[in-house]
């Protein structure tokens, strides 16, 4: 007999909501708790998210080296197909980005039936979505690994990668949808359970698709790919079973999810963090493809990096879950000056943790990134980059924990307004700058200190203001 967390039994619906003044400034509230009871506190909402990251984030680092023993072009290639995969994930993220915000608020309200019917219609527009953006990757595979510019042969590694990860969309929607929807209502436990069990079939497959074992033929690049997207389907197949048995803290809800106004809700607030994916993303891809005109070696130390930096990014991802949703349970609950210090107390902690993580990994980079790949050149590079990164982990945490705080509040604009000023306006324009004037890659590198000084300097300004709480009405 299956034994159900205590985290995911479905708790009781509460019948006496707040009632909506329909002005942005203020929420009357009755004397009725929450659906979750109390609120939860930074550290209970983090450390599950954190756990699943980090875990996430080793599974990645062995990834890595299981591909990197196929040369720096398979590192090259993952890394250009992982990037075009979360292009395409852009409008699944601009949905979810709703669905936190009006989740999140809805449950702090003590409204239990709206948070469900948000969720399920999340659901619905997340998987229409995955559906329709699979044909176009499938079909132009080559193309959006060709902008690249990198050499041909890991260009048709990175195409047949883009390929077979996109076939697995839908599944990837669904537990993307549900996890985001728990977290905003306080559950971050089960998404951290079900995230272990496909992290751990992701290492497996992993293993077994790419050296052909267990019975399995080597699929080297494509089967990374394959392994990646299993995992996903193997996740969603087990969150459907649980959210359609009732065990899950959000049901399925009353009916009538996709109703005009809360799918214009939604979109309202999500687009702006959508067209932020866009345009961080295409950033990205700006900075990699100036990256990649230095060769190939850069361009794994590039990807190399990223995993090894990844344990510090998804401690900070954790609070920004965190942020969200205490600072939208706050603002659903009347509760404005709660919201403020849970934005600023989510902040501190994600500064102290990711300092202390970046100085571990800073301390370690050498004998890290040796273990990762077997070729000097990649190897020094790696240790610039971490160096670089690593010394911006202060600045980082700041922007996980606001952003987090401002999605949450349904703020979805400045994130975006962001990314403009510090990817674009800096670190593009500096990296073309100095690729230009012919300098060597290591500034490169170094024009991601301008990106997240202006951002984290954005974003502290942003929150000492009130606009952020009167957004959603």
């Amino acid at each position: 007999m299956l034994r159900i967390p205590a985290m995911m039994v479905k708790a009781p619906k509460v019948d006496t909501a707040p009632a909506y003044t329909g002005e942005a400034t203020q929420v009357v509230t009755t004397t009725q708790e929450a659906p979750a009871g109390r609120m939860l506190g930074i550290w209970e909402l983090a450390w599950p998210a954190i756990a699943n990251n980090v875990l996430h984030s080793m599974v990645g680092l062995v990834g890595i080296k299981i591909v990197g023993s196929l040369g720096a072009s398979a590192i090259a290639a993952v890394t250009v197909g992982n990037r075009i995969f979360f292009v395409l994930q852009a409008l699944l993220m601009a949905i979810t980005a709703g669905t936190t915000a009006l989740v999140a608020r809805s449950w702090g309200a003590g409204d239990r039936d709206e948070a469900e019917r948000v969720h399920r219609a999340s659901m619905w527009l997340c998987l229409a979505i995955s559906l329709v953006i699979t044909v176009p990757a499938v079909i132009f595979a080559d193309p959006l690994a060709r902008f690249f510019r990198l050499e041909e042969e890991t260009i048709l590694l990175a195409a047949t990668y883009i390929r077979w990860i996109s076939i697995f969309n839908a599944g990837f929607a669904v537990q993307f949808v549900l996890s985001v929807a728990l977290r905003a209502a306080g559950d971050t436990r089960t998404p951290l359970w079900i995230g272990a069990l496909t992290n751990i079939a992701n290492l497996i497959l992993l293993y077994a698709l790419v050296y052909g074992r267990f019975g399995f033929p080597v699929l080297g690049v494509a089967g990374a790919a394959i392994a990646g997207g299993a995992s996903f389907a193997i996740g969603s197949v087990v969150f459907l079973w649980l959210w359609l048995r009732g065990y899950l803290l959000l049901g399925i809800g009353p009916p009538r999810c996709l109703e005009r106004e809360r799918v214009r809700r939604l979109v309202h607030i999500g687009y702006p963090a959508g067209l932020e994916q866009v345009v961080w993303q295409g950033g990205f891809i700006v900075f990699l493809w100036i990256v990649a005109l230095y060769g190939t070696a850069p361009y794994a130390a590039y990807g190399i990096g990223v995993n090894i930096l990844s344990f510090s990014f998804l401690i900070g991802w954790g609070f920004s879950i965190a942020a969200s949703t205490l600072v939208g349970q706050h603002l659903g609950a009347g509760d404005l000056e709660g919201a403020t210090s849970s934005g600023w107390r989510a902040a501190r902690l994600s500064v102290i943790s990711m300092v202390v993580f970046g100085i571990a990994i800073i301390a370690g980079a050498w004998p890290i990134s040796r273990w990762m790949i077997d070729d000097p050149e990649v190897v020094r590079l790696t240790v610039v980059f971490i160096y670089v990164l690593g010394s911006l982990q202060p600045l980082m945490a700041i922007e996980f924990a606001l952003t987090g705080s401002l999605r949450g509040a349904g703020d979805t604009r400045f994130p975006l307004l962001t990314v403009l000023a510090g990817l674009i306006l800096v670190r593009c324009v500096l990296c073309g700058i100095f690729a230009w004037l012919d300098f060597s890659v290591e500034w490169i590198f170094y024009a991601l200190i301008g990106d997240y000084i202006v951002k984290a300097t954005m974003l502290t300004l942003r929150f000492r203001g009130e606009r952020w709480k009167t957004v959603i009405k």
